[in-house]
């Protein structure tokens, strides 16, 4: 006669299964401390190129008036890069990112639209930065286009709506209320307005994240859709919205070019899609999504911005700048590529 089962029999497999869980999660505290890691190595690799510049043009560089150049380029890729740090951490890409800027800055500063003064201007922007992110995150989402190709074609689109806007011409901005935010002599405590905007963006970005259920579906669909899904997600709803919050950073980031510049023209927002997914890369997101940190993002565009201001001082040609970006971001991949392999051991 067969002898009864216990329960504790009953549960043998189950247990075995289980004992695997601490070694599961062993291996996140890990991962989570090389992502760590990464940011203690950009903050050390924004220390050297700070060195750099000091020692290379020490009367130059350490300038305030410098310091504040630097913080106020960065502060537009800056807002860009955040974005897009959504769309990638969601599973997606973003290419249009810098002709939804010139879109969004031609479109702010028609003679019409400055009729209607500052708020006229900002709101323009905005709206035709949430505009363009509506149709990319409609044609990915619920026309199930690829995100390459459904960016590419809203990278082509909008700047060519942007040079028929302006005929190929700049165009001015003669509101002083906008102008003067550009204006040194007007910076709060020697900061600048852009930065702080910046700043702003980047603590919003980061609550949005790390503290609210829209951080999590994030996450959750760009590390697996289909278990997203499964989980109750909408997955096409989220993508929709990572799609408008990366419009709305581009309309903001229009507003900022046009204070900066105090214009709008049609190639503005040349190869933001490149430096903001650059950023992103070596600020630890990765291209697969799932994975990703604001802070990360951050000192990305604060390394990158360094570099260029350190060419630019030096006089150094275009080409060892771009060529020294593309190292880091070979660099960030294959640390990325290791990463993932320890935390999946």
């Amino acid at each position: 006669m067969t002898p009864p089962v216990t329960p504790a029999q009953q549960d043998g497999p189950a247990v075995a299964d289980t004992a695997k869980i601490p070694r599961s999660r062993g291996s996140r505290p890990s991962l989570g401390l090389k992502l760590d890691v990464r940011n203690l190595s950009l903050l050390g690799v924004l220390a050297v190129l700070i060195a750099v510049g000091a020692i290379t043009k020490p009367d130059q560089f350490i300038a305030v008036s410098n310091l504040q150049l630097v913080l106020t380029q960065t502060s537009v890729i800056g807002v860009v890069t955040v974005g897009m740090t959504f769309v990638i951490m969601g599973g997606g890409i973003d290419l249009s990112v810098g002709a939804m800027v010139a879109l969004a800055s031609v479109w702010a500063t028609t003679l019409a639209t400055q009729e209607y003064g500052f708020f006229g201007i900002l709101f323009t922007a905005v709206v035709v930065g949430l505009g363009c992110g509506l149709v990319n995150g409609v044609l990915i989402a619920y026309g199930r286009m690829v995100p390459f190709i459904a960016t590419l074609a809203m990278l082509a689109s909008a700047r060519g709506l942007a040079l028929q806007i302006t005929d190929g011409k700049t165009q001015l901005v003669n509101l002083k209320s906008v102008l003067d935010l550009g204006v040194r002599d007007n910076y709060p405590l020697g900061i600048p307005p852009l930065a702080l905007v910046f700043a702003g963006v980047t603590v919003v970005g980061w609550l949005l994240l790390n503290r609210t259920t829209f951080g999590r579906r994030t996450v959750a669909v760009g590390g697996n859709a289909e278990a997203a899904r499964l989980a109750g997600i909408d997955v096409r709803r989220q993508r929709l919205y990572l799609y408008l919050l990366s419009g709305l950073c581009c309309g903001i980031a229009a507003f900022m070019l046009i204070v900066l510049s105090g214009s709008g023209q049609n190639t503005n927002g040349d190869q933001y899609e490149l430096d903001a997914i650059a950023a992103a890369i070596i600020g630890g997101t990765l291209l697969s999504g799932g994975r990703g940190t604001i802070v990360g993002s951050v000192l990305g565009v604060l390394v990158f911005g360094t570099i260029t201001n350190i060419f630019d001082l030096n006089n150094l040609q275009t080409a060892p700048q771009q060529i020294a970006k593309g190292a880091i971001i070979v660099v960030a991949v294959l640390a990325q590529r290791s990463a993932v392999r320890d935390g999946e051991a």
